[in-house]
């Protein structure tokens, strides 16, 4: 526990959040975002953004800007193909993890057409992903990407880092993030599984595919999320097969 922090465990149904609808996307916020503005709903430690995003084949988001931000991308179901203007291309799928540091600036486009750089047949699959934002500690940095395979981690059970700036995740099966304050990980868990949350100021649960049981807190069901704030280490068993994205975070926006 944090002693200078006023403990808290809220809990963030998924029927709650904002949703995006258009033809070609199913998107759900779990932040303010785009035309959705909440000023108490803003962020939870260094975390901006936490979209749940689905996107139909063929279709995607076309080229746009991004400036001092870091971007991390997690593909639950199909393939997402990203391109920027620092040259970078590639095929983001399950057990891929992707990082996009935006820096000074950068365009990029993301969309559901991996069949037009693999030459295979065009098929009719959304792909499922969820991108997250936290803030760089040093604006003004280089643009830069990075994708890194962990899905032999994965497997082996328990929390993976998957995306951290944090000097105990050097040399782990991590991408790099420009924030010395923070890290992303994941676990699938088959049914009857615990992971242990990390004892961190602020951590954020997010349960993106199946069910789990949070101890001290209940049953948490597909597209649930909890913001812990000086408060953590509790235990969370799958009550089905599910997967988990977890940010622990040892600072806060302002």
């Amino acid at each position: 526990m944090n002693a200078t922090l006023q403990p808290e465990v809220d809990i963030r149904r998924a029927d709650d959040r904002f949703k995006t609808t258009i033809g070609w996307l199913d998107s759900k916020h779990s932040f303010s975002f785009s035309r959705h503005w909440d000023p108490d709903n803003t962020h939870h430690g260094l975390l901006l953004v936490n979209n749940d995003d689905v996107v139909a084949p063929g279709t995607g988001f076309e080229t746009h800007p991004h400036r001092d931000m870091e971007i991390v991308t997690w593909v639950l179901r199909g393939e997402l193909v990203h391109q920027d203007s620092e040259g970078h291309s590639g095929v983001i799928y399950p057990g891929l993890a992707q990082r996009m540091s935006a820096g000074t600036g950068i365009l990029h486009s993301e969309k559901n057409d991996a069949w037009r750089l693999t030459g295979a047949g065009q098929h009719k699959d959304p792909v499922h992903f969820v991108q997250m934002w936290v803030v760089p500690d040093e604006q003004g940095i280089d643009p830069g990407y990075e994708q890194l395979e962990i899905g032999d981690e994965l497997l082996r059970g328990g929390l993976v880092p998957v995306a951290s700036g944090m000097a105990k995740h050097a040399g782990a099966a991590a991408i790099r993030i420009k924030n010395a304050y923070a890290a992303l990980h994941a676990a699938r868990l088959d049914p009857g599984a615990s992971v242990t949350l990390p004892d961190a100021p602020y951590v954020h649960l997010f349960v993106p595919r199946g069910s789990v049981e949070l101890e001290g807190a209940g049953a948490l069901n597909e597209g649930d999320a909890v913001r812990l704030t000086g408060v953590g280490g509790q235990r969370v068993t799958a009550t089905a097969a599910a997967e988990l994205l977890v940010w622990e975070m040892h600072a806060s926006i302002g």
